[in-house]
């Protein structure tokens, strides 16, 4: 009997009310979109403007000129190019890989200046629509990857895709389902330094986060006037870690909205969330460093969100928590993840 009443008044101490990481567009907003559509159980509003995969660049800098300039709640149409820019195609060969030069890699489209945006707010990004244009592939390469000194062999394999198809065959008997997503999306740093694309960052960046799919929304610091905003090297497919150092890389048409956060709690590197969890993110040049400070997060969100002291917070992200490695192969960076189910929180 003592033990069931300690039990609920734990149950009763995790109680509490439902808080997203910002608040919801104020009623009547003007970016309310004018017309939408439903995709499986999502309802994608229509775009509002569109980007071409012409406006590409594929640096992180702050002195980046915007390409598109939006509001606060628009709804955007991209076009992104697959990681090489163009260099590969769905006949690409090994030859053909041999002669990518990775100083093109990663073109990503925008930036997009959004109104409103000054640091220290929070861009919060949802990703409504992505799908795959019509081919991808694979490959890796000696010295490439997380068994880099292992695997000295280089192989390529290309896909072609249809519109609507939601699979792709990897070798007879073994059909992988597509679930696309940006391997990068970030804002603009604090920097006139032309910074690579290569390495997670806390302004986003190269996080190749196959959870970061469509009905998620992507929290992300804004660091410059604006956030100037940019999203590619699109992914129809991962498993958690990247480890070959390529993923399915795709072109794909984006449909995503970008609103601008105020007055809410700062975060320090992206988070994100789902209908059905929270999720902190930790980059670091180790894993266990990396670990410690989606741990670290998570529980500064339980805190500040959820009502919960700072044990209760470590305990629970012990108890039901989910770590992930996103990826490990951009080489000193790694990222991870915690995932907080919503379901537990009544």
């Amino acid at each position: 009997m003592r033990r069931a009443r300690r039990w609920r008044v734990l149950c009763g101490a995790l109680m509490v009310s439902l808080v997203a990481c910002a608040p919801a567009p104020e009623e009547g907003s003007d970016d309310e979109p004018a017309a939408s559509r439903r995709v499986e159980s999502r309802v994608v509003p229509e775009p509002q403007y569109t980007l071409g995969d012409e406006n590409t660049h594929n640096k992180f800098s702050s002195t980046i000129p915007p390409t598109l300039r939006v509001p606060s709640g628009a709804v955007v149409e991209l076009l992104t190019k697959e990681a090489t820019g163009g260099q590969l195609g769905p006949d690409s060969t090994l030859e053909d890989l041999a002669k990518v030069s990775w100083d093109a890699v990663h073109p990503l489209t925008g930036p997009i200046y959004v109104e409103g945006a000054e640091p220290g707010d929070v861009l919060a990004v949802t990703l409504h629509e992505l799908e795959v244009r019509d081919w991808a592939w694979t490959s890796f390469a000696p010295n490439f990857g997380f068994l880099r000194d292992e695997i000295g062999e280089t192989w390529l394999r290309t896909f072609r895709i249809a519109k609507g198809q939601s699979s792709v065959t990897f070798a007879p008997g073994v059909e992988i389902p597509l679930q696309p997503f940006p391997g990068v999306l970030g804002v603009a740093p604090e920097t006139e330094e032309l910074l690579s694309t290569i390495p997670p960052r806390a302004n986003g960046g190269n996080m190749d986060n196959k959870h970061m799919i469509a009905g998620a929304t992507v929290y992300l610091p804004v660091f410059v006037e604006g956030a100037l905003f940019s999203i590619g090297d699109t992914h129809a497919a991962q498993g958690d870690g990247e480890v070959c150092g390529t993923a399915i890389e795709a072109p794909m048409r984006v449909v995503l909205e970008v609103s601008v956060r105020k007055g809410v709690r700062s975060i320090p590197e992206p988070q994100y969330e789902t209908g059905e969890y929270y999720a902190t993110t930790g980059f670091a040049e180790t894993i266990d460093e990396a670990a410690r400070k989606a741990t670290r997060y998570m529980i500064d969100y339980l805190v500040a969100e959820r009502g919960l002291t700072q044990g209760d917070a470590y305990a629970l992200a012990s108890l039901v928590g989910d770590l992930k490695i996103n990826e490990v192969v951009d080489v000193p960076h790694v990222l991870v993840s915690m995932h907080m189910p919503k379901a537990i929180f009544r």
